[in-house]
């Protein structure tokens, strides 16, 4: 794909070849087993209680992404919780369907 930079030369071009390139990158969604996701849980209900620091691993936009920070609020019956991450200490709220791992850090 680098040699098709060179004809970048319009904004319309580049973009459409950057949406290109972006797409070769995209990942398929993991498919979780029922043990992953009771111990993800289990993890999840660990850190929230303990107050300790968990790498989430998420699935969003087609990539799996990482990131630290600490559990504010898990809901199980609603598909639910709120991290806030370590870099810009916000709150995210996600879905427990998008979360592919967690791990104590």
């Amino acid at each position: 794909m680098k040699k098709w930079r060179l004809f970048a030369t319009m904004p319309e071009q580049y973009i459409g070849l950057k949406e290109i390139i972006n797409k070769q990158a995209e990942v398929a969604q993991p498919i979780l087993t029922e043990e992953q996701m009771e111990q993800m849980n289990f993890t999840l209900i660990e850190a929230l209680h303990t107050n300790k620091q968990v790498y989430l691993t998420y699935y969003k936009k087609g990539q799996c992404i990482t990131e630290k920070g600490l559990i504010q609020f898990v809901d199980s019956l609603g598909n639910l919780f709120v991290f806030i991450d370590e870099v810009f200490e916000l709150k995210n709220k996600m879905s427990l369907s998008e979360l592919i791992d967690v791990r104590l850090a």
